[in-house]
């Protein structure tokens, strides 16, 4: 696992004392909010089976979310709804999620290591001090482990939330995934409250 310490280690070697890890999670669906996580872990903390969130099992992934709940120094955990995705883009509300994540921490940071290749959207900007990894959420304990509390944490509301108040749909089987199901009942029932118009227009095409 030390070789996910190597970002991390670099911007203490420059003098960040307080680096932390930032991803987000459901960018793709065609419902549902974006969830974007923060997360600062003690230094060179050992946390097996740690990695990109999507390269773990559902059961393999919930388990290290309490493990990085009670290990880490200090989380943070933001979501953007659909709506405003809908009236920014998604891109920007991916920004705005992390940028509010990083908020949620309660304390300053001297770095933040940002999963992918993007720090701005046509309506937010990330402002905070940081570095882009791609792929990031492989090379980063921080950023990793952030993956895991923004993939659980939206699994989570899509599955208690989300799918119970709008059952026909049967969220909790896709998240929201643009696959046959999804559109199957899609097109029976039309949009609820939860999708993302601007993710639509194929299948609106089609009703």
């Amino acid at each position: 696992m030390s070789e996910l310490w190597t970002f991390e280690r670099e911007a203490w070697a420059e003098g960040y004392e307080t680096v932390c890890g930032v991803d987000e999670a459901g960018a793709g669906p065609l419902m549902g909010p974006v969830y974007a996580a923060a997360v600062i872990l003690p230094r060179e903390c050992e946390i097996e089976g740690l990695n990109d969130s999507k390269k773990l099992t559902e059961k393999k992934r919930e388990a290290l979310f309490d493990i990085i709940l009670n290990t880490a120094v200090a989380y943070g955990i933001a979501r953007i709804e659909a709506a405003e995705i809908d009236a920014t883009d998604i891109l920007s509300a991916r920004m705005k999620a992390m940028h509010l994540a990083m908020e949620a921490l309660g304390q300053p940071i001297d770095m933040a290591l940002i999963d992918g290749n993007r720090d701005k959207g046509k309506s937010f900007t990330i402002t905070e001090p940081h570095r882009l990894l791609v792929k990031g959420d492989s090379k980063s304990a921080s950023i990793a482990a952030a993956s895991i509390l923004a993939k659980v944490s939206r699994d989570r509301y899509v599955v208690d939330v989300l799918d119970k108040q709008y059952p026909e749909y049967q969220f909790a089987k896709h998240k929201g995934y643009g696959t046959a199901l999804h559109k199957e009942l899609y097109l029976k029932y039309g949009p609820c409250p939860e999708h993302r118009l601007t993710f639509l227009k194929n299948w609106e095409a089609e009703r």
